[in-house]
């Protein structure tokens, strides 16, 4: 059975599951708590606004008026805790806490928001709750009972007499549908209620805190889902389509040794070389694409296979502390790998540095060459691209690039990425 976020995620759902969890009971509970809470919050703020006004006419009053903001304050922080009965989330710090209001004093701003709440949860709210619970339980438990109560007296109900075995079990028979509409009732005015308190309590900036870090995640998640496409194409071309031309150049080596000099074996020659070739090209397409020694090796060896066939001479140091976050890795070889074909395209470099290290959470890689210079990433070129992937995993990618040379690019990424 699958387990539902929050409440609201479970009334949505598949009715079994949600009838068979646990949200309903905790949306009663949320909404039996209300009760309570919002009887000791009216008299609260009737006896500290009764104070105050009647005081006012000397300091004392001011001062419990002021007080007003504290104590409400601190129902938000208790409504906070309470809302995630039904809507579990992590706030993530962002709203004060008790002992931050208390340390913060009177240089903490006046919530206007909060302050509504708790007028709105001290008149209206536990109200509405109590009025809900009484009507749904009341109603639900009653007719599940029928059979039992209507051996002492006659059962009344929404002008409904029952007062034999007979309707008390017909009773019986509607208390069960009673009994589900009950838990949807409850669990949907809960839900509200809840959302409607954490509008009203969460800061404007917490929410778009929070929206930038759905973003941010939702980012990241495709970056990750990019990588494991690529891996798969790789695995796939790797072990079928280069595994199949592999044995077409054997099974063409094996057919020159049985044909006799002339045409055809010419011919057979030709295409044995044609077939190489494409076995070459594919391999190189291979790593392009993710290349294996990545994935078993980690990126020291990978840049150090990268460097190896560069036909500009590479000189690598690669010290980090062990294997990165997968995401991390990826990138860092493909921009060492987009830099390098650069340089052997464009820059007519003798020599190229290759540094990678870890400083303060960070993965910093660099790439210069000694090239003509003149670099620059915005007229197309595949570091553009790289830059976008290193965005999405809160890096950054610089070309320093003037002309005559040198040319560094340079990559930052936090190694906690993946």
């Amino acid at each position: 059975m699958r387990t539902s976020p929050d409440a609201w995620a479970a009334v949505r759902g598949r009715p079994w599951e949600f009838l068979a969890s646990w949200w309903p009971w905790r949306s009663i509970g949320y909404l039996l708590t209300t009760v309570p809470v919002g009887m000791t919050v009216l008299v609260s703020l009737v006896l500290l606004l009764g104070v105050g006004v009647v005081t006012l006419v000397v300091v004392v009053g001011v001062v419990v008026l002021a007080a007003i903001p504290r104590v409400t304050g601190g129902i938000g922080i208790l409504e906070r805790a309470r809302v995630r009965l039904v809507l579990p989330r992590d706030d993530g710090g962002a709203a004060p806490t008790l002992r931050e209001r208390l340390l913060a004093g009177r240089g903490l701003r006046v919530s206007w928001s909060e302050i509504g709440y708790a007028v709105l949860l001290a008149g209206v709210l536990w109200v509405v709750d109590a009025l809900v619970l009484l009507f749904t339980i009341t109603t639900a438990v009653v007719l599940l009972l029928a059979p039992y109560l209507v051996r002492f007296d006659t059962l009344g109900m929404l002008g409904w007499d029952i007062d034999s075995t007979r309707e008390a079990w017909v009773a019986f028979g509607l208390g069960i549908p009673t009994t589900v509409a009950a838990a949807y009732v409850v669990t949907g005015v809960a839900c509200g209620q809840a959302a409607l308190a954490r509008l009203l309590l969460d800061p404007p900036e917490h929410r778009l805190v929070q929206a930038v870090a759905d973003l941010r995640r939702s980012r990241v998640d495709l970056v990750g889902a990019f990588e494991t496409e690529r891996r798969r194409i790789e695995r796939d071309l790797h072990d079928g389509v280069q595994q199949r031309l592999l044995a077409l150049t054997m099974t063409l080596g094996r057919a020159e040794l049985d044909v006799p000099e002339g045409p055809g074996l010419d011919l057979l020659r030709e295409a044995h070389e044609q077939a190489e070739a494409a076995l070459e090209e594919l391999r190189f397409t291979v790593r392009g694409i993710h290349p294996r020694v990545l994935t078993d090796h980690g990126l020291a060896a990978a840049v150090d296979d990268i460097a190896d066939r560069s036909p500009v001479p590479v000189d690598t140091t690669i010290m980090l502390p062990g294997r990165l976050p997968a995401p991390v890795e990826a990138a860092a070889y493909f921009v060492v790998s987009e830099a390098l074909t650069n340089v052997a395209r464009h820059a007519r470099a003798r020599s190229v540095r290759v540094r990678a290290w870890v400083e303060r959470d960070r993965l910093v890689l660099t790439v210069v060459d000694d090239g003509d210079g003149g670099a620059d990433p915005a007229s197309g070129s595949g570091l553009a691209g790289l830059a976008l992937r290193l965005e999405a995993l809160d890096g950054t990618l610089d070309v320093h690039s003037p002309p005559g040379g040198p040319t560094e690019v340079r990559m930052e990424c936090p190694i906690d990425a993946g």
